[in-house]
């Protein structure tokens, strides 16, 4: 199962529609925050997708209707998403991960730094797809029972 993985979109909702469309058989969308009005914007226009959200420290207004963590098995894999700030990872990835592992996770997804990264660390796979406001990166994983594959993507202009 491939699903989509977007952050900071900080009000770029056509990126984030272009990068939907770019990915047909992406049916789960994670959003990890800095720009829930684009999210639940497209959430309500793409319900054949299942989105799973959590607000970011940029997030006003429709925050409190979203959680900061969440939770999510997808094919027999759990997988740890949260924006990041609570977890301070632009100054590191120690403490994050540390949270992944606690829960059990096998893929940890977070954004706010607005740096790509994917690494694989004993057993966990770290994801952040990037910024994809003003048309930056975002990303998705193949998630199936012989492995986990993950991808960035740069959005062509």
């Amino acid at each position: 199962m491939r699903v989509l993985v977007v952050s900071d979109t900080h009000g770029d909702e056509l990126s984030f529609a272009r990068a939907i469309e770019s990915q047909p058989d992406a049916k789960i969308v994670f959003f990890l925050g800095d720009g829930i009005r684009d999210a639940k914007n497209l959430s309500e226009r793409h319900p054949d997708r299942e989105f799973y959200i959590v607000r970011g420290n940029c997030d006003f207004g429709l925050w409190a209707l979203y959680p900061e963590t969440g939770i999510k098995t997808v094919e027999n894999r759990k997988v740890f998403y949260t924006h990041g700030h609570r977890y301070h990872v632009k100054s590191g990835i120690n403490s994050i991960i540390s949270a992944a592992r606690a829960r059990g996770a096998d893929i940890l997804l977070f954004g706010h730094t607005h740096q790509p990264f994917c690494e694989y660390r004993d057993g966990l796979y770290v994801f952040n797809p990037g910024s994809l406001g003003r048309g930056g990166s975002y990303g998705y994983i193949d998630i199936t029972a012989s492995g986990i594959v993950p991808r960035i993507l740069e959005m062509k202009r």
